[in-house]
């Protein structure tokens, strides 16, 4: 990020979402708010995004593992809340909706949004602005990551460590530099209470294939453009090792293709493009007493 700005990748992501809802059938992630909160309809999101449109294998590939992800993680968060976990950190929040569409406020469902103070005070500017009502069960951690620590202000925000909690962390670890990844999933794995965490990540693209090279590339040239390049990298292999060895159990690693055969009926030429991307599920059960 761009110091004292809001993240242009969150925008980027949010508009992407919107025009999932739009272009691509049958919708593999529904949001009922996706063209609410980037303040737009039909018109003014395909015309402000220039990969927003149906003749576009770039943005459909791309608009594809955001709604996959994104459908992925709110399944394991369900399955979550049906073990009896009640507390949710999404982490770099950006203009996610989960928050405000929240199915499961009426089981006490708490939503803490963690995001940087520049992105989450936009964010908040942004609800007000297109009327989306910030429901009671949402708590805002701003944190810097720079300066803070994330157990901390999730402690002082009311978090106690002691309870199960479920971690939605999209978009965010590509990123960051490995030191900080390992740095925020130590963290998670460190919470006495048990964690469940859903992240993704970008795997080294060497072996793709010419297509899904020219689509990975595409996607991290606009990335870079925006002054938020991808940072890191990792073999499947070793990532599942290093989640291992912090204590995570269950593990459960998808690609895009993968995610292709679960969300889009088989076979998808769009996820089939975003080989580079996976989406990790990992739980980490509470320490013994």
């Amino acid at each position: 990020m761009i110091e004292g700005q809001p993240s242009a990748t969150a925008f980027r992501v949010a508009m992407r979402r919107a025009a999932h809802q739009l272009l691509d059938k049958p919708l593999i992630f529904e949001d009922p708010l996706a063209l609410t909160i980037v303040g737009g309809d039909r018109g003014s999101v395909l015309a402000r995004d220039e990969l927003s449109r149906a003749d576009s294998p770039g943005g459909e590939t791309i608009r594809a593992f955001l709604a996959a992800r994104s459908r992925f993680a709110e399944d394991r968060l369900a399955a979550a809340v049906a073990r009896g976990v009640r507390h949710v950190v999404v982490l770099g929040a950006g203009l996610d909706t989960f928050a405000y569409r929240n199915p499961f406020a009426a089981e006490g469902v708490v939503v803490y949004e963690v995001d940087h103070p520049a992105t989450q005070a936009w964010k908040r500017e942004r609800l007000v602005a297109t009327g989306i009502r910030v429901p009671e069960g949402v708590r805002y951690v701003p944190v810097d990551f720079s300066i803070d620590r994330l157990d901390e202000n999730l402690l002082v925000a009311g978090l106690d460590l002691t309870v199960p909690v479920f971690f939605s962390w999209l978009g965010v670890a590509p990123y960051l530099t490995e030191a900080a990844i390992f740095s925020t999933l130590r963290i998670i794995a460190d919470r006495v209470g048990g964690a469940e965490v859903v992240f993704d990540y970008a795997e080294i693209p060497e072996r793709l294939s010419l297509l899904q090279r020219l689509a990975f590339t595409t996607l991290a040239g606009r990335t870079a453009s925006l002054g938020e390049p991808f940072v890191t990298f990792f073999k499947p292999d070793d990532l599942m090792g290093r989640l291992a060895g912090l204590g995570f159990s269950s593990i459960e690693d998808r690609t895009g293709p993968e995610l292709g055969q679960l969300y889009a009926g088989g076979a998808s030429a769009a996820l089939d493009r975003a080989a580079v991307g996976h989406v990790v599920a990992a739980i980490k059960a509470p320490s013994a007493a």
